[in-house]
């Protein structure tokens, strides 16, 4: 008599809908909150201090630590850039349809192509101006909130580091992929305020909204996958296999 499955893998799998279903309501409420507050102007003194912080005491236009620092906060800051993460998206794309499976890279081109446009249309509705208060270390033309490189990173990266996880098995590899993730969204959104071309709570809301939205197309991901829309997990192997 063949054995029952067990209900394990099952349980752990509603378990991290529940769990990424927190974490959207938390990651909507802290944009809400962050919003509600900057239209407010009860996060100036916040904003000013932090902004300062990164700055040598007495000369606004020189940033803490050493030349090379600098330097390694431009060129991190390049990776949440329109064209790095168009680039990052494209290379992405193409490997899922040359793996074949087109719905997946479809969808991820979808996914992050929609976060874009919804990061510039938060821009041109809330006109929040640049820093003022110190010298910008790097060139910038758009609108402020939310920081456009803080939500496309997180979008981004924690998008592509999620579909690692979905479709595989190695838990190292699981957490090293989302290590990698969540560290560059971090770096990428911190280089920003260390530029000076962001307020800390533009990064913030950036976090918090990428941060969801990537969770969000995880979850929808999941659903197409379980109604056979999305290629499942084990299409390439099987298709390897044939």
């Amino acid at each position: 008599m063949p054995t029952p499955p067990s209900p394990r893998p099952r349980f752990f799998a509603e378990l991290g809908v529940l769990y990424a279903l927190i974490a959207i309501a938390a990651g909507l409420l802290g944009f809400a909150l962050l919003a509600d507050e900057v239209i407010e102007g009860e996060t100036h003194g916040f904003d000013e201090a932090l902004l300062l912080a990164f700055r040598v005491p007495g000369d606004t236009a020189d940033p803490l630590g050493p030349a090379w620092l600098e330097i390694a906060m431009l060129d991190i800051t390049a990776l949440g850039s329109t064209t790095v993460l168009i680039l990052v998206t494209l290379i992405v794309t193409g490997f899922l349809f040359m793996d074949g499976k087109r719905a997946s890279a479809l969808f991820v081109l979808l996914a992050t192509a929609s976060g874009g446009v919804m990061s510039t249309l938060l821009k041109l509705g809330f006109e929040r101006p640049r820093p003022d208060l110190v010298a910008h270390l790097v060139e910038v033309h758009t609108l402020s909130f939310p920081s456009g490189h803080a939500m496309g990173a997180a979008l981004t990266y924690l998008t592509l580091g999620v579909l690692i996880v979905r479709t595989e098995h190695k838990r190292r590899i699981k957490a090293y992929a989302l290590t990698v993730a969540v560290t560059l969204t971090l770096l990428i959104g911190i280089s920003r305020v260390y530029l000076g071309v962001h307020w800390p709570t533009d990064v913030l809301a950036g976090w918090c909204l990428g941060g969801a939205w990537a969770l969000a197309c995880w979850l929808v991901a999941l659903m197409l996958q379980r109604h056979g829309d999305i290629e499942p997990e084990e299409s390439s192997a099987a298709a390897r296999e044939g």
